[in-house]
């Protein structure tokens, strides 16, 4: 099985963080780094309102429901898929190699991801959001593994994060750094994943 990460591996980075800023009438460089600042317990499980209420008060401004529901929409919706990325998980799809989308995201992303057309391609679609838990630890990759119904060596994980590479192989997964979607193909073909 290939598993793949979403973000800079399937997807593009967002574009949206100047059209979010400006929801809140703040910089989009201070309003980036108050995202990234707690996003990790958003990726975790955090409800929306949570995540954009502790975004705000580290930018000193108001979010009510409402503001947070269009602040996740935007956030969510902003992503596109990479073309060449889609064309080799078509390529993968169609030579019946079995994949899984293992994404570090909060589960109103992962609600949206599902919605999209390319997620039939996947035999599983697996968020932290929806298991409480995060890349790099261990504890992921294990939760990964049980809902694939797969042991380690049976996987190959592509992320574009080292550390959560080294994570992956840390519990036994095949892992590889992402190349990008015409490198990778190449790397399938070696491994025989392929043909």
């Amino acid at each position: 099985m290939v598993v793949f990460d979403h973000g800079e591996v399937i997807s593009r980075a967002t574009a949206a963080l100047p059209t979010m800023a400006a929801m809140l009438g703040v910089d989009a460089a201070a309003f980036a780094a108050a995202c990234s600042a707690e996003r990790t317990a958003y990726d975790r499980g955090w409800s929306d309102l949570a995540y954009w209420q502790a975004v705000r008060a580290r930018l000193d401004r108001q979010v009510d429901a409402a503001l947070a529901e269009r602040l996740t929409r935007t956030d969510v919706l902003a992503g596109w898929t990479d073309p060449g990325s889609l064309r080799l998980l078509e390529e993968l799809h169609r030579q019946g190699v079995a994949l899984a989308l293992r994404s570090t995201a909060p589960s109103a992303f992962g609600r949206a991801v599902e919605r999209e057309d390319w997620t039939r391609l996947f035999r599983h679609l697996v968020f932290s959001g929806d298991l409480e838990l995060a890349k790099p630890g261990p504890a992921v990759h294990r939760a990964l593994l049980e809902v694939l119904g797969a042991a380690p060596g049976d996987c190959l994980f592509f992320d574009d994060r080292p550390e959560n590479v080294d994570g992956a192989r840390r519990v036994g997964l095949a892992a590889e750094l992402w190349p990008g979607p015409e490198a990778a193909l190449e790397l399938l073909r070696s491994r025989a994943v392929l043909t």
